[in-house]
């Protein structure tokens, strides 16, 4: 999943616009429209970097003279007292622009030291971390921008890109064979199809549908073993629900794929990261 410029402009723009709306008062009585500054960005706690570049896109949608000039890009690892990146400019744009670019900064940022917090303990494993759908409306391509500049992956963007049938959907259709018959003959083979499961019963009819990915939901360590036993190669296996940074390594153990973690995202922590005029 890439960037998408245009995309990201958008929503710049609606978080500038809500933040400024008719102009900044304060700023705008107290700043002259002739003073220059400098603005340095202060990381303030050791984590992962990330939403420069998108810091970078705020300041020249308020002034397309500005001058930003990053230190380092999304992704490094910083130590708390590292200055990032720093703006150079109308004194005014620095100061009416700082939140806005700290807001995305701060969010990324946290979401990406998340990752790689999840991303460290899973090292010497065959699992890969995965994010989920967990993100806040509108920014779900910048939060898994995050995820994989912390050193996850991205699970499915959308319900439109990959098919998960979830518990829901398997009640709706009466069992797992008829959703997967059901999608099958909609789609044929077009999109992946995974299948959530909650016990061992589920995984083997999971297993005779010939379904990609077998998701073991909120199942114990032994359960989930066994599962994987049981499936043995034929389809890829994805742990999911209540995986913790304490027990993820222990999760990995069961010799799952991959790892989905909705609190990547959802339950984020921001970077402590401010701007110095």
């Amino acid at each position: 999943m890439k960037l998408d410029k245009a995309e990201i402009k958008i929503i710049i723009k609606r978080a500038l616009k809500e933040d400024i709306a008719k102009g900044d008062i304060t700023t705008n009585a107290i700043i002259s429209k002739k003073s220059k500054s400098i603005g340095r960005v202060l990381v303030k706690s050791d984590g992962i970097i990330c939403g420069l570049s998108i810091a970078k896109i705020v300041f020249e949608e308020l002034d397309e003279n500005i001058s930003f000039k990053m230190f380092y890009k999304d992704g490094d690892f910083l130590k708390a007292g590292t200055i990032a990146a720093e703006i150079k400019g109308s004194e005014r744009t620095l100061l009416t622009g700082e939140r806005t670019a700290l807001n995305f900064m701060q969010r990324l940022s946290g979401i990406a030291t998340m990752a790689h917090v999840y991303a460290e303990k899973l090292k010497g494993t065959s699992a890969q971390l995965l994010d989920t759908r967990k993100t806040v409306p509108g920014l779900r391509m910048l939060d898994k921008y995050a995820v994989r500049k912390g050193g996850g992956e991205n699970h499915r963007i959308g319900l439109f890109d990959m098919v998960l049938i979830k518990d829901n959907h398997i009640k709706a259709a009466r069992s797992i064979t008829k959703a997967v018959s059901l999608i099958r003959k909609n789609y044929g083979n077009k999109f992946k199809i995974e299948v959530e499961t909650k016990n061992i019963d589920e995984v083997r009819e999971a297993l005779e549908t010939k379904a990609d990915i077998i998701m073991l939901d909120n199942m114990s360590i032994e359960i989930m073993k066994e599962a994987v036993k049981i499936i043995a190669g034929k389809a890829k296996t994805e742990a999911s629900g209540n995986i913790t940074i304490e027990n993820i390594a222990e999760v990995a153990s069961t010799g799952v794929d991959f790892i989905s973690v909705g609190a990547l995202t959802h339950s984020v922590k921001a970077l402590d990261i401010s701007m110095k005029i």
